[in-house]
């Protein structure tokens, strides 16, 4: 199988680049905690080969040309304090999903803010994107105003979309238009 380069880019503060497995311990760090995966798919992290899997699951999307995840590591120090990328790819109709999570030390200090603007030039421009989405639950105010922030458009909320965790769950829609970006 031929092997894809993986694209590197940069901010002021953050290099976003491949997760290796050398990283799982920062990865599981970040997933153990019931603060983080609180809005997110799947349950928090018991043990670390969990955040390997993750990574491996993530490095095989990008292979196959499916999405990209992003890690987001500090510049001075290379760690990943959390992640950022596309899946749900829709090559036929021009879109795809984006989402992200972070370490809870860096909440509230415009991290994803700095990191979004190259992740969605990217999608636009290198992945031809037409729109790219983000579902959220609709309590999660702070991905909520994160993606205001950034651009996106409200669009309603999808009743008991998802079947996360053992209960049907509401999923806020919004998105982002080429165009608009």
């Amino acid at each position: 199988m031929l092997t894809r380069t993986f694209p590197v880019l940069e901010t002021e503060r953050f290099r976003l680049r491949q997760m290796e497995e050398g990283d799982a311990p920062q990865i599981f760090d970040y997933f153990s905690k019931d603060e983080v995966t609180r809005y997110y798919d799947l349950e928090s992290f018991q043990e670390e080969k969990q955040a390997v899997e993750i990574i491996d699951r993530w490095s095989e999307r990008f292979q196959v040309n499916e999405g990209i995840r992003w890690g987001i590591a500090l510049k001075e120090t290379n760690e990943i304090i959390g992640s950022c990328g596309f899946h749900q790819w829709e090559k036929e109709h021009f879109k795809a999903e984006i989402g992200f999570e972070i370490h809870p030390t860096y909440w509230k200090k415009g991290v994803m803010s700095e990191v979004l603007k190259p992740i969605l030039q990217y999608g636009f421009e290198e992945m031809s994107l037409n729109r790219i989405e983000a579902y959220y639950d609709p309590s999660n105010t702070a991905s909520k105003k994160c993606l205001e922030k950034a651009g996106f458009t409200f669009e309603g909320v999808l009743r008991r979309a998802a079947f996360e965790k053992g209960v049907f769950c509401d999923a806020a829609v919004c998105s982002l238009l080429r165009e608009e970006f």
